[in-house]
């Protein structure tokens, strides 16, 4: 049976941490652990997660949930936070192709990686960009060879899940149009000609920095995804032609292999797959490195300077390693990094290294086994505990809040990268919060924001139930990081957008400005400035005086606010709303408030929820979700952004019936049901946050019981229950 091991670094002496791993998640299976019954319960919670996989797509999160304590003996609450379907076929690649893949991924591991993949197999065949989305070239491709990788035939799966999938490779015109993403794997994997692929020079990361298309100035996602790619492209770096590959190369494509025009498909895509099309301009500059430039770098004696190039460009990834941990800054990244050290030197420490961080990213629900993007920890702990402090039952789950203070503290950075950071195109840190855990390293603002909430929340709460407060200097160090965007500032031009190489994202080339962050920011450094007064106060004015201007300034016409982390005008606008109370606005003195509420108001379900498709994300409109239904985590968020605007004050109908329909959903145990998934990022990708459905309905019923007045008994104190801890607990 599979269980979560937490905070422990095992005894591989290639794994460091910088704080006793506190937050560390992993999952192992123990064919003797589990009773009879045990058992039993997670067989029926598969075949019911099978026999609904059309219905609902994300994972209930039920194999974790049947262990001991959702709150985990480090303080923090472990889920589920996955969903793409191109995280981890590129695992597997990689794992395939340096020969590790039964070594890393035992029976157990593939056949749970099998039944994830069978699972998430749409009805036409095909396995979309994310669990909920349509099938695209992309991902059904990678999930074929996965397949097939792990051991079944051409026809095999369940379901007959190759042959369909294959079916559905051809019948759109077979591999060619895969994107350019795509293109570079199959590239690596021996399926697909480099001369296939555009360009990507490590030369790139010579420029000078004066250049507005210097590296430095690249978000940093785009950036830790394009050096390892431009590594293994400068090498032109093709793994083993096994028998497999090359039964592959005759199943994929629609002509034979040897007959392909390379030239001539690298620019084909899928017209399932273009989110984002590419512009004349991009397509003449990729055309004139492919036809001017790589034929130079590639002889004598300009491929001297291309030996120069790798050699720089790894030691670019290998500083990235290191200060992550080997983690790296996401898994896309963490599998690109791991083949160029093994490319580098296949028996080197860095590979090894990079061996030993795998088990950080693996995730195993009733649906399989998935790759998470980073782990989402230290985002989540951050929201369970602002939504428990709200129950103000301080006495009651007072050791509950403690384990939670005590993860959050342990949890801030507590060093900037090493060395001369920002000549490695790195950021300060020290002070920060990460999304997932201390050791990955990366900064986040609104992260930062919510921990640093957390910490002055708890700090007004008596020390001796929920802990000694954090130390002043480490949350003035936090107060260093805030900023609008999310890793790190904006201020390359932004028409660099215009040269975003990849079809399916769109806002990957630059760091930008965003509402969440922004809202988060403000929320947190006024409760800052009212606790430490004396402190940057001049700065901390002017920076919420330019923040609130720029929420303002970006809100659309219809009153609502965009969610670029959460599906997504009603995530944008409870965010929004948030911020503005914070920096003293209100329905009266501001009419962005006024505007919010009435998108609110006007986009309410018929039974008193709120519910957003998550195609309001790629369309850039809201769009209700189908027949109208609610979703209880948009409830959750709706209902806040209105308490934020003072709606108790003026009507608190809708309030009511919000809360209503929180309560009537909530099931025996104080669960809520799973629904659609509500995290998204680049635009046009799903992201499945499995705690969001016990957070956000506990914590707005929380603030509901806070804000709106009732009739004596109106509300009794057991309505609300909450996964807090040890056992479910009944406020």
């Amino acid at each position: 049976m599979w269980r979560l091991k937490v905070a422990d670094g095992g005894n591989d002496s290639f794994i460091y941490s910088t704080n006793n791993f506190v937050g560390r998640q992993i999952w192992e299976f123990d064919p003797h652990y589990g009773t009879p019954e045990e058992l039993a319960e997670v067989e029926a919670a598969r075949e019911n997660f099978w026999k609904n996989r059309y219905q609902v797509q994300a994972s209930s999160d039920l194999l974790w949930r049947m262990q001991d304590a959702l709150q985990a003996s480090d303080g923090h609450w472990p889920a589920e936070n996955a969903g793409p379907l191109f995280f981890l076929p590129p695992l597997v690649f990689c794992l395939y192709i340096t020969r590790h893949l039964d070594t890393v991924l035992p029976r157990e591991y593939r056949k749970e990686i099998l039944r994830y993949l069978y699972c998430h197999q749409n009805e036409d065949g095909g396995w979309g960009f994310h669990i909920e989305g349509h099938s695209t070239m992309f991902c059904t491709t990678f999930s074929y060879i996965c397949m097939r990788i792990l051991g079944e035939g051409p026809d095999g799966g369940k379901d007959s899940a190759c042959a369909r999938g294959r079916k559905w490779i051809r019948d759109h015109g077979g591999v060619a149009f895969i994107p350019s993403w795509g293109k570079t794997w199959l590239s690596i994997l021996g399926l697909f000609d480099w001369s296939g692929c555009n360009p990507m020079p490590p030369e790139f990361w010579f420029f000078p920095s004066f250049l507005p298309m210097h590296p430095g100035r690249m978000f940093c996602h785009c950036q830790m995804v394009y050096m390892p790619m431009s590594y293994l492209y400068g090498r032109r770096f093709v793994g083993p032609i096994t028998p497999l590959i090359l039964e592959l190369r005759q199943e994929l494509f629609l002509q034979p292999y040897n007959e392909i025009n390379w030239k001539k498909v690298r620019h084909h895509c899928a017209k399932e797959d273009l989110y984002y099309p590419h512009s004349l301009i991009q397509d003449l500059m990729w055309d004139s490195l492919y036809i001017c430039t790589e034929p130079l770098l590639t002889h004598w004696p300009f491929n001297k300077l291309r030996e120069k190039a790798l050699e720089v460009t790894m030691k670019l990834i290998h500083y990235e390693d290191e200060n992550s941990r080997y983690i790296t800054i996401g898994c896309i990244q963490k599998s690109l990094c791991m083949l160029a050290c093994w490319a580098e030197n296949p028996n080197g420490d860095y590979f090894k290294k990079h061996l030993a961080r795998i088990p950080d990213y693996i995730w195993v629900a009733e649906d399989g086994m998935t790759m998470q993007s980073f782990g989402s920890q230290a985002w989540d702990t951050s929201f369970a505990l602002q939504a428990l402090i709200a129950c103000n039952m301080t006495n009651e789950i007072g050791t509950i809040l403690k384990k939670g203070h005590e993860f959050i503290k342990e949890s801030q950075v507590k060093e900037n990268p090493s060395g001369d950071f920002k000549s490695m195109f790195r950021h300060i840190s020290k002070g920060s919060w990460t999304f997932s855990d201390q050791d990955n390293g990366w900064q986040i603002s609104d992260g930062t924001a919510e921990g640093l909430k957390c910490c002055l929340l708890l700090s007004m709460m008596p020390p001796e139930i929920v802990g000694m407060k954090m130390e002043s200097e480490q949350l003035f160090d936090a107060c260093k990081n805030g900023g609008l965007a999310v890793w790190e500032p904006t201020g390359a031009p932004k028409w660099l957008e215009l040269l975003n190489p990849t079809e399916f994202f769109a806002n990957v080339v630059l760091e930008h400005e965003y509402v969440e962050c922004s809202a988060s920011s403000i929320q947190a450094l006024e409760l800052f400035k009212k606790l430490y007064p004396g402190h940057r106060t001049n700065e901390i004015n002017n920076f919420i005086t330019n923040v609130v201007r720029f929420i303002e300034d970006v809100q659309m016409s219809d009153g609502s606010w965009y969610g670029n982390w959460g599906s997504c005008f009603i995530y944008g606008t409870w965010f929004s709303l948030g911020g503005l109370a914070a920096a003293g606005k209100t329905y009266h003195n501001c009419l962005a408030i006024r505007r919010g509420v009435e998108f609110l108001l006007k986009s309410k379900s018929d039974d008193g929820g709120w519910g957003e498709s998550w195609v309001s994300c790629p369309k850039e409109k809201y769009i209700p979700l189908e027949g109208n239904r609610s979703n209880l985590v948009q409830t959750a968020w709706a209902l806040m952004g209105l308490l934020h605007s003072g709606q108790a004050e003026r009507d608190p109908t809708p309030l009511h019936r919000a809360a209503k329909l929180l309560i009537n959903y909530q099931m025996e145990d104080g669960d809520f049901p799973q629904q659609e998934v509500t995290g998204v990022f680049m635009k046009n990708c799903m992201l499945h946050y499995a705690n969001y459905r016990n957070i956000f309905p506990l914590w707005a019923l929380a603030e509901y019981v806070r804000w709106v007045p009732l009739p004596r008994g109106l509300l009794h104190c057991n309505v609300i229950h909450g996964f807090v801890g040890e056992k479910l607990i009944q406020c």
